[in-house]
């Protein structure tokens, strides 16, 4: 008997992910839970520089920033319950210090410009249609951080105002890097604070206009983070507690579902040592001194050396 439908998937042929590749993450939390993944199988990964970014418009300025080398400085932040700020970046990248924050902006700048470069790989999750205009300067901003919402207007992007800006990222990125393969992905997180029937128009925007844009003769791809969780979870015991974040669960067959999809057979057998090598360092002895442990560590050392003479990338 068969309990689940299960979306059909094809391992990609050309340039599927392997320790040589170089990928670039941006865009919503969800992109963090793919990454992390990555991270832990120690593949190149850079992750988010400007933070968590939701909402398309936000990641092209960012990619656009970092060809234009833009300079980040005292006019371009703000400063608001005691810390400094960027309304183009995440809150983490925020700092008690306008110096330090500049440093955070621009060094963030530089690392995206050089990642886009030889990247071999871009992965794109978009999270929500919804942004937030701050009145004052009539400018789109990937943060509100914090600041009263009535200096703001929430409006929708549009379906051709979504596929306008994932062109204008496609063809930047093309303009730095024109062999990198390009991933769209939609976040399965739900932004239920825009209310119920506001995610689903804001996830039907972007699905919609991904669906425009995405072109595999092009190098641009679609994989299906929202379908999976949507139509082959769907159930509220893959939830965190808040009903609304996919859980470990989750995250672990969309991982899964995604590693079978782009990473090479000859890589996911790597993947395993590295797993077992990665469980070996958390393992805490119950007698760091006993002959056994002794063993168990020179057997690890051994992992090591070979795993690293044959892929000096991988670091633990």
């Amino acid at each position: 008997m068969i309990l689940q439908t299960q979306i059909p998937l094809q391992q990609q042929q050309y340039n599927p992910i392997t320790y040589q590749s170089k990928l670039l993450l941006l865009g919503s939390c969800f992109s963090e839970n793919i990454g992390n993944k990555l991270s832990y199988f120690k593949f190149q990964t850079v992750q988010n520089p400007f933070g968590i970014l939701f909402q398309p418009k936000a990641i092209e300025n960012l990619v656009l920033d970092a060809i234009n080398q833009k300079v980040y400085k005292e006019n371009d932040i703000l400063f608001h319950n005691e810390q400094w700020h960027s309304f183009n970046a995440h809150s983490k990248l925020s700092s008690p210090t306008k110096e330090r924050l500049l440093d955070n902006l621009n060094e963030a700048i530089t690392l995206t410009q050089n990642s886009l470069n030889n990247a071999s790989h871009i992965i794109v999750t978009l999270g929500t249609a919804w942004v937030y205009r701050f009145i004052e300067k009539d400018q789109l901003v990937a943060n509100c951080h914090k600041v009263p919402q009535k200096k703001f207007l929430k409006e929708i992007l549009s379906i051709n105002e979504i596929k306008e800006s994932l062109d204008a990222l496609t063809s930047l990125i093309r303009s730095e890097n024109s062999k990198t393969s390009i991933i769209f992905t939609l976040s399965p997180v739900r932004h239920l604070k825009d209310g119920f029937i506001e995610n689903q128009r804001s996830k039907a925007h972007l699905l919609s206009a991904i669906h425009k844009v995405v072109d595999e003769r092009k190098n641009i791809h679609y994989f299906p983070s929202y379908e999976i969780m949507m139509d082959e979870l769907r159930d509220y015991r893959f939830y965190k507690e808040d009903m609304i974040h996919p859980n470990n669960v989750a995250i672990n067959y969309i991982w899964e579902r995604f590693k079978n999809v782009w990473i090479s057979e000859d890589t996911q057998a790597t993947m395993k040592t590295v797993d077992t090598i990665q469980k070996g360092l958390a393992h805490k002895p119950f007698n760091p001194e006993s002959d056994q442990h002794k063993v168990f560590l020179k057997k690890l050392s051994d992992k090591l050396k070979n795993i690293q003479q044959h892929f000096p990338s991988i670091k633990f």
